[in-house]
């Protein structure tokens, strides 16, 4: 059984109330999403142990009931997520004025600020590969400085240098066509 299908009958409530809003439905990264204005305000989904709505600017959310949580705390910086594990967690009115508070800090412009980018440095490992491979140094360099720091976390992120190693070899070919790491998810 699916995530989707253990909790549909739950996700079907979330979605009705959500509808009495505002919020225009769109579908965006194979789930709806519900925009104000053309901007992403939540979307919600089934799991394994529970169901959730999400607010992509949580944040900004006065969350006096406590029921906001950071899902992935120190990674996610704007959205916060509330989880329910029965629909009798679902209070409609809570849930609305909940909405109401997002499209209305949506409608204020609230944003939080990108963080500016900071150039990963070239592992050491990686670093002798580019020196010894003059094609592959100069697609490299060819890469936006995104996609080359894209490249450089994903080596720099293994533990093992016999991780290090297999990722150099899976990235070559993707770096001499000039395509980043995560291009083949983009403009989906």
């Amino acid at each position: 059984m699916g995530n989707e299908t253990k909790w549909a009958e739950e996700l079907a409530i979330l979605k009705a109330i959500v509808r009495r809003t505002e919020l225009e439905e769109t579908l965006k990264w194979g789930t709806e999403v519900y925009t104000y204005r053309g901007k992403n305000v939540l979307s919600f989904a089934g799991f394994k142990h529970y169901f959730a709505l999400w607010f992509y600017n949580g944040v900004f959310l006065k969350d006096e009931h406590n029921v906001l949580t950071n899902a992935q705390e120190g990674v996610t910086r704007a959205l916060r997520q509330w989880r329910f594990t029965s629909k009798d967690d679902i209070h409609e009115t809570l849930i609305l004025d909940y909405i109401a508070e997002a499209i209305e800090n949506e409608k204020e412009g609230k944003r939080i600020k990108p963080r500016s980018s900071v150039s990963v440095p070239i592992p050491e490992i990686f670093k002798q590969k580019l020196d010894s491979d003059k094609t592959l140094m100069t697609a490299f360099k060819k890469l936006t400085p995104y996609k080359q720091n894209e490249y450089n976390e994903y080596i720099q992120s293994a533990k093992r240098e016999e991780t290090k190693e297999s990722r150099i070899q899976k990235i070559i070919p993707l770096i001499l066509k000039g395509a980043g790491l995560n291009d083949k998810y983009k403009n989906c």
